[in-house]
């Protein structure tokens, strides 16, 4: 029979192993913030075109309208970025219930972390290529109109 201060050991001990999936959760969480916001933007901008389409001529509306799938483009890139990365999340999250059960089951879950950890991290991966994705679309589709002189007003 396993004393209670062993079973707080491992207790203890699977407290600190969960601690760097934690540490990924929480990077996780922030590029999640970031895509959000950029998500929102996009959405923004995109109302805001659909808006001046209304009130422009018909000749000016060929150009709103591609700047309008290209926004689309992007808030698609974006979407699957987030639904990714949220993935990735929820699989980290399985990966630290998995360890505390583990340990409270003394059951041997080194595959099933050592997969989903895996899992986690190549849906990861999928989500900052859709998102590097998008962020290169947009670099691609914004001119920033510079002055001759470098932008310098002397």
């Amino acid at each position: 029979m396993i004393s209670f201060a062993e079973n707080i050991n491992d207790v203890a001990t699977a407290i600190q192993l969960a601690l760097a999936p934690v540490f990924l959760l929480t990077a996780i969480a922030g590029l999640l913030n970031v895509m959000a916001g950029r998500l929102s933007r996009i959405v923004d901008r995109g109302r805001a075109l659909e808006e001046q389409r209304r009130a422009v001529a018909a000749t000016e509306q060929e150009a709103i309208d591609l700047k309008l799938r290209n926004l689309e483009r992007r808030r698609h890139l974006n979407s699957v970025a987030i639904t990714a990365c949220t993935v990735s999340a929820l699989l980290v999250c399985m990966v630290i219930a998995a360890m505390f059960l583990e340990v409270m089951l003394d059951a041997p879950l080194n595959w099933a972390i050592g997969t989903l950890f895996t899992a986690a991290t190549l849906v990861l991966v999928v989500g900052l290529s859709y998102f590097l994705r998008e962020v290169h679309l947009a670099t691609q589709t914004i001119r920033i109109q510079t002055s001759p002189g470098g932008g310098r007003s002397e």
